[in-house]
């Protein structure tokens, strides 16, 4: 008598934000079918997912493209899954009205040193004092006056006029300005030691999770709302807009453009080591 094939277990890692979130509704729900494995998510903030890939603890995750730099050699990115600020992104805010140049003399708190965010922040400003703390601390800390400024992610990019703080300097605005490119912040990347069968299939899987989350917004808002932190719909929704989007479905040349040109200057700013081979699943 003939054993039924048990599924392939996959772990699949993307942070508690409604964005990704939204992506992974069709999974979250079992709409989207994943025949032949069993996907557990991994929910933990982009610092600790680049951290377990740096190890190669996690066979997909969202990853820092600043990261990335780290894992190319062992992980391969997928051409669905990116969070790109097309002409926005990752502010820098303060209490106080100052100039972005009086930046440099500032310590200014981050949500990690691997994430995309930092790497443009010291692109746009050179080797300023950072201090790390998790991403959803930022701004309360910068509000209450414990840091003199704070570069913030996720929802906090719409909701820091209520802390009563300032924005300073948008990132995505500044790429924008220096490259006339999108600014690369997030991708999912796949360990290369999967297998050629197993990388086509899960990067299918992901790419219809993140159709699927399109297709039926509304559905989809409503889940994410659930990691938006007290966000309003209307606020969640934007926020999805921002980062769910025509990049999210394939990077197209502009975004992989981003990708390679982002790195390269980090790697010409000596920030990372190298700019390594960006290769993407099938």
């Amino acid at each position: 008598m003939s054993g039924s094939i048990e599924p392939r277990r996959i772990r699949i890692g993307h942070s508690p934000d409604p964005d990704d979130a939204f992506m992974f509704y069709g999974l979250a729900s079992g709409r989207v079918a994943t025949p032949g494995y069993a996907i557990q998510q991994v929910l933990t903030d982009i610092e600790g997912l680049n951290r377990m890939a740096l190890a190669g603890d996690i066979e997909v995750s969202a990853v820092s493209i600043h990261a990335y730099a780290y894992l190319a050699d062992r992980y391969l990115l997928m051409p669905c899954g990116a969070s790109m600020g097309d002409g926005y992104g990752p502010i820098v805010v303060s209490r106080d009205e100052v100039a972005p140049d009086d930046l440099r003399t500032m310590t200014i708190a981050v949500p990690g040193a691997l994430t995309s965010a930092t790497l443009a922040l010291r692109l746009a400003l050179g080797d300023v004092r950072t201090e790390v703390m998790p991403f959803d601390r930022i701004l309360d800390a910068v509000a209450r006056g414990e840091h003199q400024a704070g570069l913030l992610i996720h929802e906090g990019q719409l909701t820091y006029g209520a802390a009563g703080v300032r924005k300073i300097l948008d990132l995505g605005v500044w790429w924008r300005q220096a490259t006339g490119l999108p600014l690369p912040l997030g991708g999912n990347a796949i360990r290369r030691d999967l297998g050629t069968a197993t990388i086509r299939d899960l990067t299918a899987i992901m790419r219809a999770t993140i159709a699927f989350g399109l297709e039926h917004r509304q559905d989809a808002l409503t889940y994410a709302m659930e990691f938006g932190r007290g966000l309003g719909r209307p606020l969640a929704d934007r926020f999805v807009g921002m980062y769910v989007n025509d990049y999210t479905i394939d990077y197209g040349d502009k975004g992989r453009d981003a990708i390679a040109t982002f790195l390269q200057r980090g790697a010409e700013a000596g920030i990372i080591p190298r700019r390594p081979a960006v290769e993407f699943s099938a």
